[in-house]
Parts: structure tokens; sequence; C-alpha cells
């Protein structure tokens, strides 16, 4: 991955981010990142918003806009939506159901499978995030202060069909839960249909 490229990953894996802050983290001056910002702004693919979160001037900080974001596509977004309007036309919202039923009992095989050995609710998790990140979800696991654990999707590469159908949102979510085991809890605290811009996960032990 090129620097032009790296740009944007980060932008897209840690948000809003100023050039001082990308310049760091992709071992350039801040000229430099001001350089790699502006080419993709002048593409389209990032802008800007001044934020004045303290005294003083406001800091600029850089996202992906909408095209940005869209160089991280959906897997066959358009086949996926005709797929499902064509389910729901032939067999109903029945068949529907049947359909993400099925996805939902195969995911669980299939994760189930990467947390063969993992001991601990971490290794699980762990073993999960890999598992996703298999999947194109671009997945990270970060630990908080308070023992619980954040399962971050920064990606989602079913987007078209979950903004189609939330109900492959429900799925995952109660498919999380039953992998991970009665002895913890598994709760939704960013949605990327809800208008964030990643999904993020909270587990705890119970």
């Amino acid at each position: 991955m090129n620097t032009a490229e790296q740009t944007l990953f980060l932008l897209k894996t840690r948000g809003p981010q100023t050039a001082q802050q990308l310049a760091a983290l992709l071992d350039l001056t801040s000229m430099g990142a001001r350089r790699q910002l502006e080419s993709w702004q002048d593409k389209g693919m990032v802008t800007y918003e001044d934020v004045a979160d303290k005294p003083g001037r406001p800091a600029r900080r850089w996202l992906l806009t909408e095209a940005g974001h869209a160089r991280f596509p959906d897997r066959h977004a358009e086949l996926t939506l005709q797929l499902i309007d064509q389910v729901r036309t032939l067999f109903g919202d029945a068949g529907l159901e049947k359909l993400i039923s099925s996805r939902e009992a195969a995911s669980e095989r299939d994760y189930r499978q990467h947390m063969a050995g993992s001991r601990t609710l971490q290794e699980r998790v762990q073993a999960l995030v890999q598992a996703r990140s298999g999947e194109g979800y671009m997945a990270e696991l970060e630990q908080q202060e308070d023992g619980s654990l954040l399962l971050i999707e920064n990606h989602c590469p079913i987007c078209a069909a979950a903004r189609q159908c939330q109900k492959f949102c429900r799925s995952e979510l109660d498919v999380f839960q039953r992998v991970l085991g009665p002895d913890c809890s598994v709760g939704r605290v960013e949605h990327l249909l809800g208008g964030a811009r990643r999904c993020v996960y909270v587990i705890k032990t119970l």
C-alpha cells in the first residue's frame, strides 16, 4: 500500500485526523501529509472541518467524503440488492427470513471453528475479530480500562444489504452473543446505519 492509499486507509480506520496526526502515523512531515490530503481533496475523496475543541486556533480535521468511503466498496452490492428484492418478491418476507437464518447459521459455524481452542473471553473475541477481518470488516479489538472489550468494525462489506434489510444487522448481533457464550453480554454502541462512521460492540463479562 503506497502512502496515498495509506492516507485514505487511516482516515477510514481512525476517523477524522489532523495533518499533524497523519504525519506522525505516516512518518511524513506535516507539509508532506497536507500534500497527500490536498491531492485527495482535489479528487473529491476527502474534505475537512475546522473544530474549536480548545482555546485558540481551531484544529483542521480531515475526513473521508462519501466518495472516499466508496473506495472501500460493499461486496457485490448491486447483485446483493437484486437478490434480496427477488427473494422478497418470490417468497415473501418469510422467505427472506429463511435466507437470513441460513446465513446466520453458516456464520455461526464459521466463527465457532475460528474459536476452537480459545479458552478465555478475550481469546474468543480475538478469534472473532480475525474472522470478521477476513470477511472485509476491517475489525480490531480494544480493551477498556474497566475490563470490557470493544469489537470495532471500521467497514461494512454488506452495508448495502443491511440498509435494504436491517434484519442482517440484528442477525449479526445475535450470532456474536451466541458464539461468545453465556458468560458475557454483547451490545452495539455505535452503528453505521444509525449515522456513526463504524460499528462498535462492547463485550462485558457477566
